[in-house]
This record gives C-alpha cells, sequence and structure tokens, in this order.
C-alpha cells in the first residue's frame, strides 16, 4: 500500500507508463508498492516487478538484490520483470524473455511537418475533436469493430477490453474522440495524464465502417496540443515493437531513448500480466 506521499513521488519521478499506478492499477487490478525506489505490483499469486528506480540510475547488482527480497518477502508463483537491461543471475531462470526500445516524443518546441499538417487538415475539415472523461457505448462498439476486423494477439485485446473500467477508475484518464458530421465515431485515442514530466497513449483505433482518411493523425496531432498544454516535457509511445509502428513513430518524430527487456522467471498462464506488453499496440 502506498503513502500519499510515496504516490506523489512516483509520479513525479515517473519516466515509464509501467511506473503510473493509476494506468497500472486500473489495468491489472494489483496492489502498488514502493520499495528502494523500485515500484511493484502484487495480487493473489503473481508479481510484477518494474526495474526502472526512480530517483536513481539503473544497476544491476541493486536490482536483483531488490526484485531477489521481493520473492522472498510474497512468494509468488508467477513473476515477471520489465528493466532495462537482463542481470546474467537471471538468464538461466528466464522462461521467457523480449527485448525492445522505448520510444518518445519531445514537445518542447515541437514543429509538425509541412506533409502532417496537410492531411490533418484535410481531416480537420470532416471531423470534430471531444475531449471527455467517459469511455461510450460508441467506444465499445469501435473497439468490438476494430478487434473483430483485426489480428490482435490475446494480451493486446485483452488491454482494448479492459478500457471501460481502466477509464472510469483512472480519474487522470482521457478519451479524444473523432466524430463525423453525422456523430459517428471515426477513431479514438486513450491517454493518461498523471505522471509529472510526460503523458502516455494507452490505446487507440479506428472505424472501418465511418472510415476518414488521417482520423488517427488528427488524434495524434490533438495528443501534443494537449500534452503541450499540460506542461508535460513528452509524450511516451511505448515500445518499437515492429517496422510500422517504428515507422509511424518516427514520422511524427519520436526516438528510441531507453532499452527494454521484459522476463518470465516462472511458469503459469500469461493471462495476468496481458497488460505489459500489450501497451505495444502504440498506434
Amino acid at each position: 500500500m502506498l503513502s500519499p506521499e510515496q504516490e506523489e513521488y512516483i509520479l513525479e519521478s515517473a519516466y515509464v507508463p509501467e511506473h503510473i499506478t493509476n494506468l497500472m492499477v486500473g489495468i491489472s487490478d494489483g496492489e502498488p508498492f514502493l520499495v528502494e525506489d523500485y515500484v511493484f505490483y502484487v495480487k493473489a499469486d503473481w508479481l510484477i516487478f518494474i526495474g526502472y528506480p526512480l530517483g536513481r540510475h539503473y544497476q544491476a547488482a541493486d536490482f536483483t538484490a531488490a526484485l531477489n527480497d521481493t520473492i522472498i518477502e510474497f512468494n509468488p508463483a508467477y513473476t515477471w520483470f520489465i528493466a532495462p537491461e537482463m542481470p546474467e543471475s537471471f538468464l538461466r531462470a528466464a522462461r521467457q524473455r523480449e527485448s525492445d526500445e522505448y520510444y518518445k516524443l519531445n514537445i518542447q518546441n515541437q514543429t509538425v511537418k509541412k506533409n502532417l499538417v496537410q492531411v490533418i487538415q484535410k481531416a480537420a475539415a470532416v471531423l470534430e475533436v471531444e475531449k471527455s472523461r467517459q469511455f461510450s457505448p460508441d467506444h465499445v462498439a469501435l473497439t468490438k469493430e476494430f478487434l473483430k476486423r483485426e489480428k490482435t494477439a490475446p494480451r493486446v485485446r485483452e488491454l482494448f477490453l479492459r478500457m471501460p473500467e481502466y477509464v472510469a477508475r483512472s480519474s487522470t484518464s482521457l478519451v479524444l474522440s473523432a466524430r463525423d458530421k453525422n456523430r459517428n465515431l471515426s477513431a479514438f485515442y486513450v491517454m493518461e495524464l498523471a505522471a509529472g514530466k510526460f503523458a502516455t497513449y494507452v490505446v487507440g483505433c479506428f472505424s472501418k465502417n465511418h472510415y476518414v482518411p488521417h482520423a488517427s493523425d488528427l488524434l495524434f496531432f490533438e495528443m501534443i496540443k494537449l500534452a503541450g498544454e499540460k506542461h508535460k516535457e513528452y509524450i511516451h509511445l511505448g515500445l518499437g515493437v515492429n517496422e510500422g509502428i517504428r515507422r509511424f513513430k518516427k514520422k511524427w518524430g519520436g526516438i528510441p531513448f531507453l532499452k527494454y527487456e521484459f522476463c518470465e522467471l516462472s511458469g503459469g498462464a500469461e493471462e495476468p500480466l496481458s497488460w505489459l506488453r500489450s501497451l505495444e499496440a502504440k498506434l
């Protein structure tokens, strides 16, 4: 359990989305803890350990000791962690390992490229962008349309399906919606604004039934403006995942800035951590 002082410290020091307790608790339903500058989440028989220390640089020996102490204390059946690098001591025990990079978009003095301005203007001529704290039946219907159309990993699918509960629980979440002149929902993004330094893109999708070209670009532009209004330094764009997603992020000026390792230390179903890699569903 976190004290108000710990919660404030975490949000002011956060630099990866997994630090944000509103986001993580809303999606995983785990209980957050802070020990030795590391945030972790516990529920039932699983442990999620965020190996990015808040107030100091990562050191493999410190991380390894903190994680081992936490495992001893809570004795979980399932343990997962993310960290900037994989300590040698966990290589043999790792049941699953994935490597990637986090991307971010610095928004201070951000200039939108001319070709992007043109497509944004075309989309804005036929779409109206709304900002709300509601995940409406229209958003649920569009989510179902999107998931039926797209072949998504089970963990990505679950993240989308958790949005109604997450938005309702997190007072710092925000839904950006693009609607046509007939009020049909063409696309939406969900953002998280709790962290002091950055805004986080959580999920987003667009409609084929009410398709408008570049609706996603329009929402991305609105996300940049909103993050600036909230005095954020950057937008956290999540992982590179694949070339197509990396290309979209780079098109908007996104850059890789932090190494990422995911590790499963014990067997069992993937379901409890379905959200962890599902933040890869960026854009």
